[in-house]
């Protein structure tokens, strides 16, 4: 249990930040973009700020990703042992691309006011690729879990390694799509969240910043934008479940007894024969319950349940907040074209009230992410290895690991605190001021030189 605990710790509050680490620099980019196409220095100021905020987050997710990679050798040394050989070619390209998006960040925060705007624009791509990547390699290594392949097992022991086959298994392009739908999602609430706070500062104040402004509507949008194709790719996961792990998809749905039109059960709400219908098409389809299954491989369903509802739960209510600003964007945008002109800030929706609901978006998408991870992993339980290896088999079997467990509590608090210290004195940081589009060019004093002509600059040099 110590082993569990620690592991479910780390990875919780690994993946946040691995989820920044994806969204950040590509809304980075998407704002030095739009200010290389308009000059708005707006945009640049918060390029400028995210890259900074991304590579404090960067840091402390290398910290936070490198203990895991000793916990997966100290706390589970029966399962890397075993199969190491099988899944270690995808932790050491992920290695790779954790290099090369350090690498380029580097070269990218350096870069500011050193390499011309475009140059400086291409360096931050490969961050982007490379985060990408990195996050795609590590979710080949959970797949094979859920879906073990690219081995033999012969007499107990490993051979036929074919690590593009355990790489690339049948559940890798789900998962893997689904996780970085999930990482924009989060990245994108999150850093809307906070400006979103702002906002409600300056609407009682009596004012609307267009910083603020800004950086709220540009991760909102992502975050808005992916909702939709998440519910689409949440749909194709769950349909994968219930087809390849028919006993995690039993105990998501809390379908005890094996029966014919099965309905659709969510919190006090009850659907009859809605389940089959949507799974299979069918209203009188038979869908296979707890019941069909031994008990010694049974999952702990009550977890199970409730960490999937509560992840539903919370993706429909962002995909309804999306919506509504989709709408009323579409709405007030339409309205202004037929009245002959945009308005100023394309009208978008600045209203208390779903500010309020925006700045609790962020909070709430981490918990759906959070939720998510344990109904994948709680649900493949009691396998470490999907039907090929139990937990209890490769867990450490020295005693001892609680103290293990007590330290990284202690050591991750601090981490935490420091990190949120850290962005919150960067946050207070006033942003650059914006020059006036009417301001005159400043004329030189009445002593000053008048300036020479250019030839005669270069005759006399």
């Amino acid at each position: 249990m110590a082993a569990r605990q620690q592991m479910a710790f780390t990875l919780g509050f690994h993946i946040i930040l691995a989820s920044i680490g994806i969204g950040l620099p590509a809304l980075t980019l998407l704002a030095e973009w739009r200010s290389l196409r308009t000059g708005d220095r707006v945009y640049a100021e918060l390029a400028r700020r995210w890259m900074k905020a991304a590579g404090v987050l960067f840091a402390v997710g290398a910290v936070s990703g490198t203990v895991l990679s000793f916990e997966m050798g100290t706390l589970w040394p029966g399962f890397m042992d075993k199969y190491g050989q099988v899944f270690g070619a995808a932790f050491a390209l992920e290695g790779i691309a954790f290099f090369i998006e350090a690498i380029f960040m580097g070269v990218y925060l350096y870069g500011w006011d050193r390499l011309s705007p475009r140059a400086h624009f291409v360096t931050g791509i490969p961050v982007v690729i490379a985060g990408l990547l990195s996050a795609s390699f590590v979710v080949t290594v959970n797949s094979w879990m859920n879906q073990p392949r690219g081995f033999k097992l012969v007499d107990g022991k490993v051979t036929d390694v074919d690590p593009l086959a355990a790489m690339f298994n049948p559940a890798t392009p789900v998962q893997a799509v689904h996780l970085i739908l999930a990482s924009l999602m989060v990245c994108g609430f999150i850093v809307a969240s906070v400006y979103a706070v702002a906002l409600l500062r300056d609407h009682r104040a009596g004012r609307v910043d267009r910083y603020h402004r800004l950086g709220f509507a540009i991760p909102f949008t992502l975050g808005a934008v992916c909702a939709p194709l998440q519910v689409a790719v949440g749909d194709w996961a769950s349909r994968f479940v219930a087809d390849n792990q028919p006993i995690k998809f039993a105990a998501m749905e809390g379908i005890e007894h094996t029966q014919e039109g099965v309905p659709f059960k969510f919190a006090f709400i009850e659907i009859p024969n809605a389940l089959s219908l949507m799974l299979k098409f069918d209203s009188k389809a038979t869908l296979r319950g707890l019941d069909a299954f031994p008990e010694d491989v049974h999952p702990p369903a009550e977890v199970v349940k409730t960490s999937f509802e509560i992840m539903i739960a919370i993706g429909m209510a962002l995909l309804a907040l999306a919506a509504w600003w989709g709408f009323a964007w579409w709405l007030r945008r339409r309205a202004a074209l037929r009245s002959g002109a945009l308005s100023k800030h394309h009208d978008l929706p600045w209203k208390p009230w779903f500010l309020r609901a925006a700045s609790l978006a962020g909070v709430a998408a981490a918990i759906a992410m959070e939720a998510g991870w344990t109904t994948t992993e709680v649900g493949r339980q009691p396998w470490i290895v999907y039907g090929v290896m139990r937990t209890e088999e490769a867990v450490n079997p020295n005693p001892g690991l609680r103290f293990g467990l007590y330290i990284v509590l202690v050591v991750y608090a601090v981490l935490a605190i420091a990190t949120i210290s850290v962005l919150r004195r960067m946050r207070r940081l006033p942003p650059e001021p914006e020059p006036a589009a009417d301001t005159p060019a400043p004329r030189p004093a009445a002593d000053a030189p008048a300036p020479r002509d250019d030839r005669e600059e270069a005759g006399a040099r």
